[in-house]
């Protein structure tokens, strides 16, 4: 497959998926009150949202980012992975009630299961939502410079 289609595929995907999260980020927030902690399930509630959003703006941007083939794959996988890993964690927490890594939002300290389940979604969607955001403003920084230079007037003349 030709690297451009490649990332214009990516980048139709992301704003799908991103539309899917935005989309189940509205429905958690339907049940807030009905879960074991509601803060928590607010916060589910934002983080698709927020979440959601943040596919789709990438993805609409995706073109604009000037990677290798195989970092554009990696970028899009941790973004993806990060973004529904971490709803995904969050709503585990209002659920349960667990999450003693997110007390601010209420989370209490649950069984040995859950709470190794919720801190190593935490723990790796933070690493990985990182990663996007250094590899996506080296990319973009790369496509900035080089519309710089075909700007530039030649000096030369």
């Amino acid at each position: 497959m030709n690297p451009l289609d490649a990332q214009q595929r990516q980048s139709n995907l992301l704003i799908f998926l991103g539309s899917i999260l935005f989309l189940l980020g509205l429905i958690v927030g339907l049940f807030v009150q009905n879960m074991t902690n509601p803060r928590m399930a607010l916060s589910a509630h934002l983080e698709g949202v927020m979440n959601g959003m943040l596919l789709i703006v990438l993805g609409l941007i995706w073109p604009k980012i000037l990677l290798t083939a195989r970092w554009l794959i990696i970028t899009f996988r941790l973004v993806l992975f990060g973004t529904y890993a971490n709803i995904t964690a969050v709503f585990i927490a209002a659920v349960t009630g667990y999450g003693k890594m997110m007390p601010i939002a209420g989370g209490l300290e649950g069984t040995a299961f859950w709470e190794s389940a919720i801190s190593l979604l935490l723990i790796t969607l933070s690493l990985a939502m990182v990663a996007v955001g250094i590899l996506v403003l080296l990319g973009f920084y790369k496509y900035m410079h080089q519309q710089e230079t075909k700007t530039l007037p030649n000096m030369s003349d």
